[in-house]
């Protein structure tokens, strides 16, 4: 048996449109309908997965539906695999902050790099290298938890020696 252009065209479409269970039906459905070899016949014409229309068939017939479980893949966040980081990252930056010298936003200033942040994590709070995420994601974490990694905008002015004379002058009260 072989398929049309038009017949390609819509079976195309119509899986293109649907997601997860409703695909695997429709998939499950056609292959079905052309009786014997007919997922072989789908994998070579439309490039349909075999394992995918067996997955059909099998909701199919049992009438269970197979959920996608795609919130579980992928790599966990760090904080997930290292449940105390954020708050070693808070108590090792806290020594280390400083506000906004000008008061005009609830920054928080660091004068420590990303990679001494870790190499501090390793040191102080016994964490392993392997362990221990990229400087990029401790980076990362740190501009979450409000910290800016660059120097502060004011700094202090020098001392001149002309204001310090005029200071060190006894006052007259009378």
């Amino acid at each position: 048996m072989k398929l049309t252009a038009a017949e390609k065209v819509l079976h195309q479409e119509r899986v293109r449109q649907l997601k997860g269970h409703a695909r695997r039906l429709y998939m499950a459905r056609v292959a079905h309908a052309m009786g014997r070899g007919g997922p072989s016949l789908l994998n070579r014409e439309l490039g349909w997965s075999r394992d995918t229309i067996r997955k059909g068939f099998k909701e199919l017939t049992t009438g269970q539906i197979c959920y996608d479980c795609y919130w579980a893949r992928g790599r966990k966040r760090a904080e997930e695999r290292l449940p105390n980081l954020l708050s070693d990252i808070r108590a090792i930056a806290d020594q280390y902050s400083q506000t906004d010298p000008s008061f005009e936003s609830s920054r928080l200033y660091l004068r420590l790099s990303a990679a001494s942040v870790r190499r501090q994590l390793i040191e102080q709070k016994g964490y392993t290298n392997e362990a221990l995420p990229s400087e990029e994601v401790i980076r990362q974490r740190l501009n979450e938890l409000g910290y800016t990694l660059r120097a502060a905008k004011n700094q202090p002015v020098k001392k001149l020696a002309e204001t310090e004379a005029i200071f060190d002058q006894p006052v007259a009260v009378g």
